[in-house]
């Protein structure tokens, strides 16, 4: 063996790069307790790929069904931000070429920021197309914020430089959208296409939220991106609220000393309190938007 068992293990266990055979049938017949060690990890590692690979053609299944019907382009769509107490709501639409697939993508709330951010650059660089929208906080209190989640998925899809020819959306379909789509429960967890979406859209508002926390010091928008943790809401007794905050919620009206709102229309159309008002036109200038189409190779 003309590499000392250093070399092998940076080279093939932390660099990652698959083992040489002639390699590890010297490090098999090697009695040192460092040959047994980088076997072992080479091994784990080679088990979690396997695992991975898996993982994803699971996540692949719904794209693979509509690849084999030739249907080229699937948009997975996913929202972020709805339960927040300030800040937009921010949605994603994401077109994968067939066959890709990205190691690590998952629903965006199992992976820590700097996964998310890590992936979101590898996705954006991997995607067909991708595009960012969002529903500020005049809308989301004009129209509710389920209204105001189902226009910024509608404008991440019409952002898209590609028009899909199918969507996959996570949870709930999006109205008046032109093309066949599919709603799936979880579709985070089940569909790369939507959990790639859930990661863009959730990095797209994290970086909104602390551009906010510049302008509205002392809130912590930074930290906990305007969800409503005790921190936030101690800061929102203290501070009152910022011209950020959503004025629909209840915590904020409480501050505000506003009183309750009525209910509003179950999104179904039944009959309700209050009705919402008009719903935007999906084709205004955004004021944080981001696509991209790659060329044909």
């Amino acid at each position: 063996m003309t590499l000392t068992l250093a070399q092998i293990r940076r080279r093939y266990v932390r660099d990652g790069r698959p083992l040489d055979a002639a390699v590890e049938a010297a490090l098999k017949v090697d009695p040192r307790s460092g040959a047994k060690a980088i076997l072992e990890a080479v091994a784990r590692r080679r088990f979690e790929n396997r695992s991975e690979g898996q993982r994803l053609r699971t996540l692949l299944r719904y794209e693979m069904q509509l690849w084999n019907a030739e249907v080229q382009h699937v948009a997975g769509v996913d929202e972020a931000g709805m339960s927040p107490l300030a800040g937009p709501v921010a949605a994603a639409a994401v077109i994968f070429a067939p066959g890709a697939r990205i190691p690590g993508v998952d629903d965006s709330k199992k992976l820590d920021a700097a996964e998310r951010e890590r992936l979101a650059v590898e996705i954006k660089a991997t995607a067909l197309a991708w595009s960012v929208g969002f529903a500020e906080v005049e809308e989301i209190d004009s129209i509710n914020v389920y209204w105001a989640g189902q226009l910024a998925m509608r404008r991440a899809v019409e952002g898209l430089l590609q028009k899909p020819g199918h969507v996959l959306v996570d949870g709930r379909r999006v109205k008046d959208l032109p093309m066949p789509q599919q709603a799936i429960v979880r579709g985070d967890c089940k569909s790369l296409s939507i959990a790639a979406a859930s990661i863009l859209a959730k990095t797209a508002r994290d970086a909104v939220m602390r551009g906010l926390d510049a302008r509205f010091p002392g809130y912590g928008l930074a930290q906990h991106k305007g969800y409503p943790v005790s921190e936030h809401l101690v800061a929102l007794k203290k501070l009152g609220a910022s011209p950020i905050h959503r004025r629909s919620f209840a915590p904020v009206r409480l501050v505000m000393g506003l009183p309750p709102l009525a209910p509003w229309p179950k999104p179904d159309g039944a009959i309700g309190s209050r009705p919402p008002a008009r719903t935007p036109r999906s084709s205004k200038a955004l004021r944080h938007t981001s696509r991209c189409l790659k060329a044909p190779e």
